[in-house]
């Protein structure tokens, strides 16, 4: 095992274990695709630290345990199509394309949108369809999805994202405003209605694009 593998599997034993992600074939993908080729090179050496990192344009990758626990909790099926939500540096897309059919990822920054393809090439990544778009508007060509991602924070989820989920999808984001947010499953129930649950407390990188509170001041 050299060195970058045995910092791969002190993440997953240190990091993700901990924080309830115990599912075999969720920890044998996380243990398998290699976090450094998705890190940019001046930050190599934190590729599988508890750290957020830069990947400029304003955006920064989340602490890896907050992409396996999405992952997770998102629960995939080898024949589900999945819809995510700000490709980033394309790791959580890789994480995901391992665990489904194919995967849809939108990313609104272009730089990140080109890297990100670059990134996933080297990966060995196939399965996925990668768009620069406006996530909050979703892929309404592309779905009804089993699974949306949402890979940063939002105020609300958008109704259009939540209509583009099949009957029995699984939608999860991380909701709300500092200094709590919190990981939200919603899951679409019939034709017409969704079930929400909070399962955990977090905070992350707020997606682009996304409609914000209004601010009053007096």
């Amino acid at each position: 095992m050299n060195a970058l593998e045995q910092a791969r599997f002190n993440m997953v034993e240190q990091q993700i274990r901990p924080w309830q992600v115990l599912d075999p074939a969720v920890l044998h993908t996380l243990q398998h695709i290699a976090r450094e080729i998705f890190v940019p090179s001046a930050y190599q050496a934190l590729a599988y630290t508890d750290t957020e990192i830069p990947l400029g344009h304003g955006q920064t990758m989340v602490a890896p345990r907050i992409d396996a626990r999405l992952m997770h909790d998102v629960a995939l099926k080898p024949s589900d199509k999945v819809l995510e939500i700000g490709t980033g540096s394309g790791y959580l897309t890789a994480l995901l394309a391992d665990r489904s059919h194919h995967v849809v990822s939108l990313e609104i920054n272009p730089e990140l949108h080109a890297k990100a393809r670059t990134n996933l090439q080297g990966a060995g990544i196939s399965n996925v369809d990668l768009r620069m778009a406006d996530g909050s508007a979703g892929a309404l060509d592309a779905g009804p999805f089993d699974a949306i991602v949402l890979g940063g924070s939002v105020y609300e989820v958008p109704q259009a994202l939540l209509d583009q989920l099949k009957v029995g999808g699984r939608l999860i984001a991380i909701v709300g405003e500092e200094p709590v947010m919190q990981a939200t499953l919603y899951t679409r129930t019939s034709a017409s209605a969704w079930d929400h649950k909070v399962l955990w407390d977090t905070t992350a990188p707020r997606l682009l694009g996304f409609k914000q509170p209004s601010r009053f001041t007096f």
